[in-house]
């Protein structure tokens, strides 16, 4: 990328546009007037948004770089629009690495460029000004006696910490309230009362070496194995680590102190985390430590939420940076630790559109900006398992749970030919009867959310199938109704068979909802909590329902894998899962490792506080090698076993892939466009098993493991090679050949880089 500091009058601007399309488009200088003074007499950098004129209508673009040369007649290109930036938003490092993953995951450039911003910023809009409520007494405040609201204790609260300053004009701020835990409603009583008022002032951020008192609360002190690690992480330079650590043995104290030597330093930390669900608990945990402004991105917020705490990133005004997987092309100004919590949830695969990694970008990234790596994680993915066999990374392990909690211990159920009541056991319902007699709580997870996963009439066979999809549709309760969890389409549940209009309608199999109605049945004395995606859809109610586990009452917990992830429940002593199978067999090569991780987080829930933990797992098959690899040894000799089928069947890690998938309403499309692919790829690549050349093989085209889906058929070729770079440079060609074909024009396809999901 070049930037020549003086206009040139042959300058030709390339500009990434968001559009489908696998290349740049060539633009010539905005006319005078058409941006301000100070970019009128140079260059624009890489970076710059700009509007220019794309067929009919006006886009924000991007510029990439400038050259003297077009593959069209000058007197064919049109000046940019209007330039929106007088210095570029990105840094040039960040620009560059963002160039380098579109091209990276073959995916559209200008697409890839412009969803690396916050959505404001996308439609042209300027930062918006981040602005801060404040608090403070009126001279009828001021006046009041300490007590004078004693019947009204919130209210009293507010008051008392606004009239103990003994500065005139104090004031309170959102933080301050939030650490208070003041109520919000309080406040709107106490100025409809005329004793406080708001004012609403630009927030400007202090540097980070001004920042004083920077712990809200004392560190914890390490065990051996954690200040070992916190000692092993070098701050100033690029240095990868994956901290693999047991569940409950103290990851997150060694980020906290980690982090708090990096902001002593001056500089900033970015975190990502796996879940919009772990955000509320990890930013609690991270306020009650720190007194410093925190910036939260997630897709929950507004875009004028996420605009302003993506400038306080790359302003300096919030030194810690908390995000899931699209957080990592926030900008920080003074880049100083990047940490990957939970690192080998597949959350932090985008698997739609732009296909990228946070967690292999997060790499890249930290290399760039020299900054240490921290990937954590009790389950870690095979892929960082093996980077630190071949020296890549460095290996930080953490054994024991800080306090007196003890790892859980494994009790297998085999359920082969056995009774079920419901798909409870009777070993289980007797192990949970007693837990909850000693006063703990109990964890049931089964990772299938609705009542039952088919409904079937009894006459005839009949079977509420998706007509969209090669899935079943499933039954909930609570709305009734059928639905088909792939696309969402929605019926009512029949009152009768629609072929042979029978009666005999029965649900087969169970979800978590029909699981509740079990367990309410069993133990009607006992607080039953779902927890699924259908339960938790309001705003608050991941908190409400947290809030009543950890009061410590005696009750179940039932749910899916949004359980299965860092939570900390001290009071439960018990974890059941209920069918542990579902991994086994699989089409996708990567559900048994999956299923390991899945199984051993929800497992790490029991046995956290000072009693010991139970986990009781229900299977068909506690014979199987990676079952009892799990139950009788541990996580590492599940993966030993794994890396030894990957080896052999010649799977990433140990080999380098890329899926292209294809879909059209007419299968055959697909399966044309993709034989079409193949053809081209293997006349730029011939397959081959020659030990002394690259090795690379193709499959396909395939069905895909749902082969109908939303109405249209899906197909896939896969591309497996022993060398990263020689398969790069076949699809940088390949792409733009497919894209130019006119199979393409009949179906949608998309290529797939590192893919983590094969169903």
């Amino acid at each position: 990328m070049n930037n020549p500091s003086h206009v040139n009058h042959s300058t030709i601007y390339r500009i990434a546009v968001p559009s489908p399309l696998r290349r740049l488009f060539d633009y010539l200088p905005p006319i005078n007037g058409s941006t301000n003074d100070s970019t009128n007499d140079k260059d624009l950098a890489p970076g710059t948004r700009v509007i220019i004129p794309f067929g009919r209508r006006k886009v924000v673009g991007i510029v990439v770089s400038c050259t003297n040369n077009s593959n069209f007649p000058r007197s064919k290109l049109k000046p940019i629009d209007t330039v929106l930036d007088s210095t570029p938003l990105l840094p040039p490092h960040l620009f560059e690495l963002y160039v380098w993953a579109a091209r990276y995951y073959q995916h559209p450039i200008g697409d890839a460029l412009i969803n690396s911003l916050p959505s404001l910023l996308r439609k042209g809009d300027d930062i918006p000004v981040q602005e801060e409520k404040y608090w403070q007494l009126t001279d009828l405040g001021k006046g009041l006696p300490e007590t004078a609201l004693k019947r009204a204790p919130k209210q009293q609260q507010i008051l008392n910490l606004l009239q103990q300053q003994s500065h005139a004009c104090y004031e309170l701020s959102v933080n301050d309230l939030k650490r208070a835990e003041a109520s919000s409603s309080a406040l709107k009583q106490l100025e409809e009362k005329g004793l406080i008022t708001s004012t609403t002032k630009a927030l400007e951020g202090k540097p980070l070496e001004e920042q004083e008192n920077l712990l809200a609360e004392q560190p914890l002190t390490l065990l051996s194995e954690q200040q070992q690690a916190l000692d092993s992480i070098e701050l100033h330079d690029f240095n990868p680590y994956l901290l693999y650590g047991e569940t409950g043995s103290g990851k997150t104290e060694v980020y906290l102190q980690a982090i708090e030597k990096i902001l002593r330093y001056g500089k900033q930390a970015l975190v990502l985390i796996p879940e919009i669900s772990l955000t509320p608990q990890t930013l609690k945990r991270f306020e009650q430590r720190f007194n410093c402004p925190i910036a939260l991105l997630h897709s929950g917020l507004t875009d004028r939420e996420r605009a302003i705490a993506w400038n306080a990133a790359r302003t300096g005004q919030a030194p810690i940076v908390l995000g899931t997987r699209s957080a990592i092309f926030t900008p920080l100004k003074k880049p100083g630790l990047l940490i990957v919590d939970e690192e080998h949830d597949s959350s932090f695969k985008q698997q739609e559109g732009f296909r990228y990694s946070a967690r292999d970008l997060a790499v890249i990234r930290a290399q760039k900006e020299s900054i240490p790596l921290v990937l954590g994680s009790a389950t870690p993915s095979l892929e960082s398992l093996y980077n630190c066999e071949q020296n890549r990374y460095t290996k930080l392990t953490l054994t024991s749970r800080p306090g007196n909690a003890a790892q859980p211990r494994w009790q297998p159920v085999d359920i082969r030919k056995a009774n079920l009541s419901s798909g409870y056991s009777r070993e289980l319902i007797d192990t949970i009867t007693e837990t909850l007699v000693a006063g703990d709580q109990v964890l049931v997870f089964l990772n299938r959310r609705g009542f039952a996963p088919t409904l079937s009439c009894h006459e005839c066979g009949w079977v509420s199938d998706c007509h969209r999809c090669e899935a079943r549709l499933t039954v909930h309760r609570s709305p009734n109704r059928l639905l088909c969890h792939h696309c969402e389409h929605m019926e009512p549940i029949p009152t009768a068979c629609p072929f042979c209009h029978s009666a005999q309608l029965q649900c087969i199999g169970q979800g978590t909802e029909r699981s509740e109605e079990i367990l309410e049945a069993l133990f009607p004395d006992t607080p039953i909590i779902r927890v699924d995606r259908d339960t938790t859809r309001r705003k608050q109610a991941m908190k409400e329902m947290m809030e009543k586990v950890n009061s410590g009452d005696p009750c179940i917990l039932i749910g899916t894998q949004l359980l299965a992830k860092g939570h900390h429940f001290p009071n439960v002593t018990l974890v059941a899962i209920l069918d542990a199978d579902g991994g086994l067999f699989s089409p996708d090569f990567r559900a048994p490792e999956k299923m390991g991780q899945l199984i051993t987080q929800v497992a790490g829930r029991a046995g956290r506080g000072d009693k010991p933990g139970t986990v009781i797992i229900q299977s068909h098959h506690c014979d199987h090698p990676l079952i009892s690899n799990l139950t009788h040894d541990n996580y590492n000799a599940f993966c030993q076993e794994l890396f030894r089928e990957r080896e052999l069947a010649q799977l990433p890690p140990y080999r380098y892939m890329a899926v292209i998938r294809a879909e059209a309403v007419n299968g055959e499309a697909a399966i044309e466009f993709l034989k079409h692919c193949r053809q081209s790829a293997e006349r730029l690549l011939p397959a081959t098993n020659n030990a002394t050349s690259t090795n690379i093989s193709y499959l396909g085209p395939l069905p895909a493991p749902m082969e109908r889906r939303s109405g249209r058929f899906r197909h896939q070729l896969s591309i497996i090679c022993s060398e990263r770079k020689a398969l790069q440079r076949m699809l940088a060609t390949l792409c733009p050949e497919l894209e130019q074909s006119q199979l393409a024009k009949r179906v949608r396809w998309s290529v797939d880089i590192d893919p983590q999901d094969m169903t």
